[in-house]
């Protein structure tokens, strides 16, 4: 694994805005081979984009997926104090023993699709602090959180999804969203793990109070003041991702965030990603209208772990196989009329 190529935050906010961009001869020559596949022109819809898509990150108009990775990076929160979850902050550390001892739906899915699983546990006996107080990180606490994403990523993967783990997660989410798009803290705020409606008018409130003491434009501040070391781990990977020429699937509402920071940063940071599902998580839907991205996969999901783009692996291995699988019509000798 390649060291991080930052010590800064201006030096990561450098490498994502000088990432790479996806071979345009290689998509060209995908676009024309999809052309000359068996079939009507457009009649696998979606699939025929995403396959293109792949095949400009990858740099071949033949592409294959053989090399998935999926990591999920877990953290715990100062802000858990102010009573904004269902579930005690003990709960991180007893489900990263569950990943590791292959008993969660993400290790199902990974194993379905073929996925490299990897599980990075942060600093979990040291959670960040009460956003409501100060801010979550310092630099070199979001830095080293990012490094570790960064390094996380496996350069002969040729795909990444990353999930989290974080009791207390959806609320700096939703303070990161809030900051980052505006409005009230109730636009971006969710019941997460299920709270009652005092719960998330609490969780709103928390949201509310944690932006306007933190009052800020910067993405890789507000990142810092409001965020996780699980959050900021995956948009390090994610940039690093880029770097490499990986595609990446989106996760949920939460990975959504931290995509949302790289893209305020630089929009074409996330030319690499596709939108793996659409959560239950209510604000959901609006990051990603705000982001652009149009997701594969809605069906109710919200548990996080990377599960729904896990899930969104499938389809794309779908997408790649009949693209590169499938005859033209000239191979196969059938009349393309």
């Amino acid at each position: 694994m390649s060291n991080a190529a930052f010590s800064t935050l201006a030096e990561f906010r450098a490498c994502l805005k000088a990432g790479p961009k996806l071979d345009s001869g290689s998509m060209k020559a995908a676009e024309a081979r999809n052309g000359q596949l068996t079939k009507p022109p457009g009649a696998l819809g979606r699939l025929e984009d995403i396959a293109i898509w792949y095949a400009g990150w990858r740099g071949t108009d033949r592409p294959s997926l053989d090399n998935p990775q999926i990591i999920i990076f877990a953290a715990n929160h100062g802000v858990t104090a102010q009573g904004v979850s269902a579930f005690p902050a003990e709960v991180t550390a007893q489900m990263v023993l569950n990943f590791e001892h292959g008993g969660a739906a993400i290790n199902q899915l990974a194993d379905c699709f073929g996925a490299k699983l990897d599980v990075h546990a942060l600093s979990l006996d040291t959670p960040t602090a009460d956003f409501t107080k100060s801010p979550a990180m310092s630099e070199a606490e979001v830095v080293d959180a990012l490094a570790t994403g960064w390094k996380a990523v496996d350069p002969a993967a040729d795909l990444l999804v990353t999930g989290e783990m974080g009791i207390g997660n959806t609320t700096s989410a939703a303070a990161i969203l809030t900051a980052l798009f505006g409005g009230d803290g109730s636009v971006w705020t969710g019941r997460g793990t299920g709270v009652d409606d005092t719960g998330l008018d609490n969780k709103t409130r928390v949201v509310n109070e944690g932006v306007t003491l933190h009052a800020t434009s910067d993405p890789l501040e507000i990142l810092r003041c409001l965020g996780g070391r699980e959050i900021a781990a995956m948009a390090g990977a994610i940039a690093r991702a880029r770097s490499e020429g990986i595609p990446v699937i989106l996760d949920g509402f939460i990975c959504s965030s931290a995509a949302a920071v790289l893209h305020r940063v630089a929009p074409e940071a996330l030319d690499h990603a596709i939108a793996g599902h659409l959560s239950a998580e209510g604000p959901h839907a609006d990051v990603l209208s705000h982001l652009g991205k149009e997701p594969l996969l809605n069906l109710g999901m919200r548990l996080g772990e990377g599960s729904g783009a896990a899930l969104a692996i499938g389809v794309l291995k779908g997408a790649i196989a009949c693209h590169s699988g499938m005859a033209t019509f000239a191979e196969a000798g059938v009349s393309d009329g």
